[in-house]
């Protein structure tokens, strides 16, 4: 299954893709967010099609939203890839590097990013987003986490480096939190259906590979991330998680970063692809 929301931004309806074929979720729930999640959304979802209850319906040519509506929260893990911390000129860090981002930088998969006026370092980051659906508390082990795991889902962590890491005063979200900053989806997958320690995940910029990795170069898997957490906040149902990105952006010095008019395009195995045009603010 792959749940998505399509329609005009800020009106989206809830759906079902199963078997090549989209369904109206709307039977079910009003939207795919928190509550619908920790309400075993996605089990009464197999039930419901298993059983026939869903109407079918034709989503061609329709804008897809964020697959998540209004997360609460948007946590953010720096540097997880060894090889990206290796070309930002890092060690591998011996804890998760945690930071948030506002949840109204969430834009559907495609949707043009916005170019913050005076920008000169926008990034790109393809990197495994994962949605909750519970809220683990002080966890024992990680061996616990993935319990409260909804699915997974392609997130684009777009990242001002001058703004993160020159006009911070010591902290990132300056450069990870403006207009258009998150573009998420196409689709949630059920965390039954994926093994988020073994997805190849890669981004183009203008048509040209940037990154081309596996999940599997994670310093911190999503479980541990996960246990991790559950000691230094209240992660809630609908909250998204992004896991950190491979090596193969800008900031490295290998590529320029990005300007109006380019393409950025991503893709992570079983999660869909995402495109986006930079335009001006």
């Amino acid at each position: 299954m792959e749940f998505f929301r399509h329609g005009p931004a800020g009106s989206e309806r809830p759906a079902v893709r199963h078997e090549g074929r989209d369904y109206d979720l709307t039977p079910l729930t009003a939207d795919i967010d928190g509550p619908f999640l920790a309400d075993d959304g996605i089990e009464r979802t197999a039930a419901a099609l298993a059983a026939g209850e869903l109407p079918e319906i034709d989503t061609a040519g329709r804008r897809i939203g964020p697959p998540v509506a209004r997360p609460p929260a948007v946590v953010c893990i720096g540097m997880n890839y060894a090889a990206h911390a290796a070309e930002s000129g890092a060690a591998p860090p011996p804890y998760p590097i945690v930071f948030l981002k506002h949840p109204g930088c969430v834009v559907g998969p495609d949707d043009d990013v916005i170019l913050p006026p005076n920008s000169a370092k926008t990034d790109w980051e393809v990197e495994l987003a994962v949605v909750m659906k519970g809220t683990p508390r002080y966890l024992d082990d990680p061996s616990q986490a993935l319990d409260y795991v909804a699915g997974y889902a392609l997130s684009n962590d777009l990242s001002e480096r001058a703004f993160q890491l020159e006009e911070s005063g010591g902290q990132w979200s300056k450069g990870k939190c403006a207009e258009t900053f998150n573009p998420l989806g196409p689709v949630l997958r059920p965390a039954a259906e994926l093994d988020p320690a073994k997805l190849r995940l890669r981004s183009w910029v203008n048509g040209e590979i940037r990154q081309d990795s596996s999940t599997a170069d994670m310093v911190f898997s999503v479980a541990e991330i996960i246990h991790h957490l559950s000691h230094y906040m209240l992660l809630m149902p609908g909250d998204v998680i992004s896991t950190g990105t491979p090596e193969g952006v800008a900031l490295s010095g290998r590529f320029p970063y990005l300007k109006v008019g380019d393409v950025v395009t991503m893709e992570i195995e079983g999660l869909g692809r995402q495109e986006q045009v930079v335009v001006a603010y």
